[in-house]
């Protein structure tokens, strides 16, 4: 989805993909950036055709009156893959505690082994995927029962 958003007299063009998913991927003229929200409560914005004294608030975390998606990676508690691959190895099962860091799957593309870090802490419910599985870019890895704090890695 595409906002403009001022700073300081400026406008920028900002894209997000995914504005549930943690970090928030954000392309800003071109430029890629991984952003941890904090202060959900207190994100505001500001349309420009409203008066500038005028704010509304923007939660970056709406409460959804519809079920759970369907697509685990678009549920919000889910890690997904930063990039298309094979898994190399999973170090995680389903019960387990992970902490905001933790190395939790292996993915090999293009010949690198890249680790797999989680952004949450929390229990893992369900590993979605087994060594030796090809997985595509943004599809969900683990799911977490209740993900505890995001933390920006």
């Amino acid at each position: 989805m595409k906002y403009k958003i001022t700073i300081s007299n400026k406008t920028y063009e900002v894209e997000i993909e995914n504005i549930n998913t943690r970090p928030v991927i954000a392309f800003v003229e071109g430029d890629r950036f991984e952003v941890m929200p904090q202060n959900v409560d207190q994100a505001e914005t500001r349309n420009e055709a409203d008066a500038p004294a005028e704010k509304k608030a923007f939660n970056l975390n709406p409460v959804s009156a519809v079920a759970s998606s369907p697509n685990q990676a678009l549920s919000g508690n889910a890690l997904t893959a930063p990039l298309p691959g094979t898994v190399i190895e999973v170090f995680v099962k389903p019960g387990e505690k992970v902490e905001a860091g933790q190395v939790v799957v292996i993915i090999e593309a293009m010949k690198m082994k890249n680790s797999i870090r989680s952004v949450y802490s929390g229990s893992v419910s369900e590993v979605l995927v087994s060594a030796g599985q090809s997985v595509a870019h943004k599809q969900a890895l683990i799911k977490f029962t209740e993900p505890g704090e995001a933390s920006w890695i």
